[in-house]
């Protein structure tokens, strides 16, 4: 039966990073990755040095053939269904949908987050005319007449002043919720239109906004904008396995990757419950797995 040294549960900047640091270290990897990276309806990412406005899939499949270079990296597509725990704690053993099972002695968790929309429609333009990162997609967008949707003052705020960097055009749309006296002042002295109705629905082509309708039956013309989702970890992993987390979601770390049980290690987004940026995801990973490397020289020499 082969052992590996680690198990990276998740091929994302993060999981891919990591692996690639762990492979060059001469580490025996297992890759477990099962296509649902939260990017994937995206048709460009941004900001990564060398690689800005390239497709996430590209992004993926070059990471993935980066990783051929070490053959002490195996990558599998699965989707990972149970992790027992084997020897108190010493080894794990994985498990997927596809019956395989996997015999380690690390295991780091970078299946990342999901998105959750309020307003269910939304998921039609997500990836190419609605977006959640300024930083990501604020630059096509620019001087465009936009949207943002948010159903919390401290998003609508915090989103309307970033965006108005990109365009001075905006409508604020809060599906319901009313905003204080204060936000509203801050809001007009900019000129930034607030919208408090329900949405009946968004309407568009092929992905592509135009128009928002209101219960009301009054429709504003917008070609595209920004919108504040909710996020959640899509697996309890962390917690089956005895990590400690925080009531916000986010798992407790040494800020190595580290979690509080001993060989279970977390990176990117899967740590924080929060959306980051490709580079920063992709340096967590190189960060988590340095932690391991380390680990098992230690346990080793």
């Amino acid at each position: 039966m082969d052992i590996f040294d680690c198990v990276i549960i998740g091929a994302g900047p993060a999981g891919l990073s990591a692996s690639l640091t762990l492979g060059r270290a001469r580490r025996n990897i297992a890759v477990l990755d099962d296509g649902t990276n939260r990017n994937r309806v995206t048709h460009q990412s941004h900001g990564f040095l060398t690689r800005d406005g390239i497709k996430p899939q590209e992004f993926k499949e070059i990471g993935l053939n980066e990783l051929k270079n070490y053959p002490s990296v195996s990558f599998f597509h699965s989707t990972v269904t149970e992790i027992l725990d084997d020897m108190n704690g010493q080894q794990f053993i994985i498990k997927t949908k596809n019956h395989q099972m996997f015999h380690t002695e690390k295991i780091v968790l970078a299946t990342g987050i999901q998105e959750r929309f309020s307003i269910p429609s939304v998921r039609e333009y997500y990836g190419k005319s609605l977006f959640s990162c300024p930083y990501c997609d604020g630059w096509e967008m620019r001087d465009q007449p936009l949207v943002i949707i948010a159903d919390k003052e401290e998003f609508v705020l915090h989103m309307a002043r970033l965006v108005y960097n990109w365009s001075k055009d905006l409508v604020v749309v809060t599906n319901g919720v009313e905003i204080s006296k204060e936000g509203v002042r801050e809001l007009r002295k900019r000129d930034i239109i607030i919208k408090t109705e329900p949405i009946k629905n968004l309407i568009g082509d092929d992905g592509y906004l135009q128009k928002i309708e209101f219960v009301s039956g009054e429709t504003i013309i917008r070609s595209g904008g920004f919108v504040v989702p909710s996020f959640y970890r899509p697996n309890l992993f962390a917690e089956q396995l005895g990590c400690n987390v925080q009531e916000n979601g986010a798992v407790v770390t040494d800020g190595a990757g580290r979690t509080t049980r001993q060989n279970i290690y977390v990176v990117g987004e899967t740590e924080k419950s929060v959306p980051s940026s490709l580079v920063i995801t992709a340096a967590d990973g190189n960060k988590v797995a340095a932690s391991v490397n380390m680990d098992l020289t230690m346990e080793r020499f």
